[in-house]
């Protein structure tokens, strides 16, 4: 499993990039059990990447319009790369096949301001994004109140088993 970042400013330092990979690997294990026991693997073992980049509110702006048609600033963008999950579990599976499993894009600028407003801290916030657009790159969601239940309870799973709390 491999995390590629992208941060020109230096945001993301050793603490949050230990943790993000800690948290995909958590995602990976909880989402995929059945590819990492019929390969007696690890989650890390997985030949999998995820993108991460960091940009500051003018350019996920940008983003967000050009690509959800939304001319906002938001905190985290998600771009998967596989609309079907047993795809995702296949190409996991296939020795073969490098599963890029998608891009996540933060707002630093959102980070501050909602570490902030939910006196958070930056690191716990950008877990937290981070770990919130994994999990739409494995297929959650949030727009039905169930949905996200879901998701709110397994951002919270994963938060927990990483030691990052409220």
């Amino acid at each position: 499993m491999n995390i590629y970042y992208s941060d020109e400013e230096g945001r993301l330092d050793s603490e949050i990039k230990s943790l993000m990979e800690k948290a995909a690997l958590k995602a990976l294990s909880l989402e995929f059990p059945d590819v990492l026991e019929e390969k007696s693997m690890k989650p890390e073992d997985l030949d999998a990447e995820i993108g991460v980049t960091v940009v500051d509110a003018e350019e996920i702006r940008s983003l967000n319009r050009d690509y959800r048609g939304n001319d906002s600033v938001t905190d985290v963008l998600s771009f998967p790369q596989y609309d079907d999950m047993e795809e995702l579990a296949y190409d996991l599976g296939d020795e073969e096949v490098t599963a890029l499993i998608g891009d996540v894009v933060i707002c630093y600028d959102r980070v501050l301001s909602q570490a902030e407003e939910f006196g958070t801290g930056v690191t716990r916030e950008f877990v937290y994004l981070f770990t919130h657009s994994i999990l739409h790159l494995m297929g959650y969601d949030h727009m039905e109140e169930d949905e996200k239940r879901v998701m709110r309870a397994r951002e919270e799973e994963i938060l927990g088993s990483i030691g990052v709390n409220r």
